[in-house]
């Protein structure tokens, strides 16, 4: 049995948005594979150290794999690296940043220390595989975020409302006041329109987007953090998935709700190109073009034929995603056949 160190952010018992960590993890655990985490903590310097003291003192471990942001995270991710390295351990950044060629922009020299020795970097996306072939990175993967196809039950919409659904993390990255002024524009031609949004304050985004919300008077529900059960059951309620993020690499909410049967109708940033064909298995449009989702919107409104074949085809694209067919790429990793 082959033992992994699965370096990460860890906190969805905290009411955090489930990340990789968790979903990758446990489908790892039920293939046979022991896994260890760093880390659970809460505050972020206990989190760094917890994740370094693992990383110093782990025994026997074949592989040491880490969640690898863009942001702050990243250097999370840099010194367990460098401690990867003197340590002679193989290990492998799994690559969720969207913005992580601006971190390679910005900061080149760590960059190449972390992802030039890495054992393989793993990307989700051809997005950021061909941004880092750019910049000379070896050992590069493609291996998609994975999801379990049939814990998410397709439903055809037959009777189109304008209900928005929006799940994220409340935080300035993924633009959720974009949604709220999305639903302003929306209530002059439907004035019946709804939003719901949920998911957990990161760095105060939840307070500011309630206040737009009750200063126009629109109708947004707040749920806060749910369980991904709790979310995909609460979806059967919605017709519109909004993506309004400003930087994104191959998020699974988007994934999940192409699976359900919501139409996805997103900003055209990072991996979503790669992930979405406008108008073929959803909607793209400019960032933080509110009149261009606005639009989107309206015109599947208008025309529910049009709505019924994105479902369709979005739902074909999800398949691709699912764990049995992700799995085996993995495998080829971890049983050393690449």
């Amino acid at each position: 049995m082959k033992h992994l160190l699965y370096i990460g952010n860890k906190l969805a018992h905290t009411g955090a948005n489930p990340t990789c960590i968790d979903s990758l993890g446990l489908l790892l655990e039920g293939e046979d594979y022991r896994l260890t985490y760093a880390s659970g903590y809460k505050h972020k310097l206990l989190r760094f150290l917890h994740m370094i003291i693992t990383t110093a003192f782990v025994k026997k471990v074949d592989y040491v794999l880490i969640d690898t942001y863009s942001t702050t995270n990243f250097w999370y991710a840099y010194w367990v690296g460098q401690l990867c390295r003197f340590r002679k351990l193989k290990y492998i950044p799994i690559l969720h940043g969207g913005n992580l060629p601006q971190r390679w922009q910005t900061h080149p020299k760590s960059c190449a220390l972390l992802f030039n020795h890495a054992y393989r970097n793993v990307c989700p996306s051809f997005y950021l595989t061909q941004a880092f072939e750019q910049m000379g990175c070896p050992n590069l993967v493609i291996i998609p975020n994975p999801i379990i196809i049939n814990d998410y039950t397709f439903k055809e919409r037959t009777e189109i409302q304008p209900k928005l659904l929006w799940v994220r993390a409340f935080a300035d990255l993924y633009h959720p006041a974009m949604a709220v002024q999305v639903l302003a524009a929306l209530v002059q031609e439907f004035p019946e329109a709804e939003l719901c949004m949920v998911g957990s304050d990161k760095d105060g985004s939840l307070e500011k987007t309630k206040k737009i919300a009750q200063d126009l008077g629109l109708n947004v529900i707040f749920p806060g953090q749910l369980s991904k059960k709790e979310w995909v059951l609460l979806s059967e309620q919605y017709d519109f998935f909004l993506n309004t993020t400003h930087f994104d690499n191959m998020p699974v909410s988007v994934i999940e709700a192409m699976s359900l049967g919501l139409v996805v109708i997103s900003t055209r940033v990072g991996g979503i190109p790669f992930l979405i064909e406008n108008h073929v298995d959803g909607l793209l449009v400019a960032d933080n073009d509110v009149q261009a989702m606005n639009s989107a919107i309206q015109f599947l409104m208008k025309n529910p034929s049009e709505f019924s074949k994105i479902t369709k085809k979005a739902r074909e694209k999800a398949a691709f995603f699912e764990w049995e067919r992700v799995k085996e790429k993995w495998f080829i990793i971890f049983n050393n056949r690449s």
